[in-house]
């Protein structure tokens, strides 16, 4: 059986749990969420493969790079991104990386984008379980009538990502 590499980084809004599988991020997710079990096994499962805390360049290189967003000097990652999901998923996730820094758009918009307009619900879900958070920026996607929804971090988290982005904070 396989290794995912995981590492703890404390963020200025809370805990994330950092994966790395196969030189790949695989996993940056809120410590602290409602989800965290489902979205453990799914990787897991997957990659067939168990958590084990050690280090790896990539986790490295995310933390000096998750840092780096923080204190407001980068706005993309050069992190090589592994997802584990099912087609659709990849492709909304996919889609996330194209959002500009500072911007937000609608689940709506992002059903548009990814050709398949009538399926907000399923981009929902899909956003819901995305297991790399802030590097692939679910934050970013509001609801149609401006407000704030879902987010695996919080809605605190989500605004303070929003702002940090827009340089509020």
């Amino acid at each position: 059986m396989k290794t995912i590499k995981i590492q703890y980084y404390k963020s200025i809004i809370g805990e994330l749990l950092l994966g790395c599988s196969d030189n790949k991020l695989c996993l940056c997710d809120w410590v602290k969420e409602e989800r965290r079990n489902i979205i453990d096994k799914k990787i897991q499962n997957a990659l067939n493969a168990r958590y084990e805390v050690g280090n790896s360049e990539v986790i490295e290189q995310t933390i000096k790079e998750l840092d780096e967003y923080f204190a407001k000097r980068r706005k993309m990652f050069d992190i090589p991104l592994l997802f584990v999901g099912t087609s659709f998923q990849k492709t909304v996730w996919k889609e996330l990386l194209n959002i500009p820094y500072g911007k937000t758009i609608s689940y709506k918009e992002l059903a548009q984008k990814i050709g398949n307009p009538k399926a907000i619900r399923a981009v929902a879900n899909a956003n819901r379980l995305n297991a790399i958070s802030i590097l692939v920026p679910c934050h970013r996607v509001i609801s149609s009538n401006n407000k704030l929804v879902g987010y695996g971090g919080g809605l605190t988290a989500k605004k303070t990502l929003l702002d940090l982005e827009n340089n509020i904070l």
